[in-house]
């Protein structure tokens, strides 16, 4: 660090102070008045854990972190399992390789709150109509119960997300040397052996990053969530984020969603490096 060049320091100088003033002092801000009775203006007494023992007492809170955690986990799986299927798929030497790639990676430059109004329609109206033709009850009401928005939920995500996930897996594919899989062939692997052998331990790092950013992805979900589902029926489908955000603005508790957000930020925190960790452990082992 001592022998960096001043034109080191001078660029890297407005990325330090805008992460202190936009995140890292906003932060400690709202770790103070997460422990006083803060109404978004002024901060009259200090509370200590008062509103911290609360949140854990409270059952929609905490249905909202086990709603938001099953989420994380199915859209965790099925995003790479996708993004990895489709980065094999626009590998190989197909002539269409291209478009198939621009038209997987489309859906994420959709917003999620337009994103979630067209897969709403899509749920109610088409669905509807579906189940009218064929008899399939099932496909009415789609967004009515608790499970069947859930999935709903996950289809939209897996929909948004597989093709940023893939352009991730995509750039390290590319990088396997050729060399190892034309050894490969000649030795007889078949594809899955080249793939178990030489592929997947290639790409493990592309594993953490992908795993990293699902999960913290999947944690903050809000606009979709909103659109889609706006957490019915009778909150059952509400997220961490939404949960969190009705709590300050529509019930006008600031200090008591902070203490929430704080908590939120923590369980986030702990899973992502955990995983982090166990991944970049696995990466050598492989």
């Amino acid at each position: 660090m001592q022998n960096r060049s001043l034109a080191f320091w001078l660029f890297l100088t407005p990325v330090i102070l805008g992460l202190g003033i936009v995140v890292v002092i906003p932060f400690f801000y709202g770790l103070f008045y997460s422990f006083t009775d803060w109404n978004g203006i002024t901060a009259n007494e200090f509370l200590g854990f008062e509103n911290y023992i609360k949140l854990f007492q409270e059952n929609e809170f905490m249905s909202s972190i086990w709603f938001t955690v099953k989420f994380a986990v199915v859209t965790v799986i099925l995003l790479n399992i996708m993004g990895l299927g489709l980065a094999l798929l626009v590998t190989r030497n197909i002539k269409s390789s291209n478009l198939l790639r621009t038209v997987f990676f489309m859906p994420n430059l959709i917003g999620g709150l337009i994103l979630g109004f067209i897969w709403q329609f899509i749920f109610i109206s088409v669905f509807g109509d579906i189940a009218g033709l064929t008899g399939i009850e099932g496909l009415n009401g789609w967004l009515s119960t608790t499970n069947t928005g859930f999935w709903g939920l996950v289809i939209l995500t897996a929909w948004q997300m597989a093709g940023y996930i893939m352009i991730i897996y995509i750039a390290y594919l590319e990088n396997i040397p050729k060399e190892l899989i034309e050894a490969a062939k000649i030795d007889g692997e078949s594809s899955f052996q080249r793939f178990k052998n030489i592929t997947f331990p290639l790409v493990a790092p592309a594993f953490t990053v992908s795993m990293f950013l699902t999960l913290s992805m999947a944690f903050k979900i809000y606009d979709q969530n909103l659109s889609l589902t706006n957490g019915g029926p009778f909150n059952s489908t509400q997220m961490v984020a939404m949960e969190i955000v009705r709590t300050a603005f529509s019930d006008n508790q600031m200090a008591y969603a902070q203490a929430k957000a704080v908590i939120f930020f923590l369980i986030v925190a702990v899973i992502a490096m955990t995983q982090v960790y166990y991944n970049k452990k696995r990466e050598v082992e492989m």
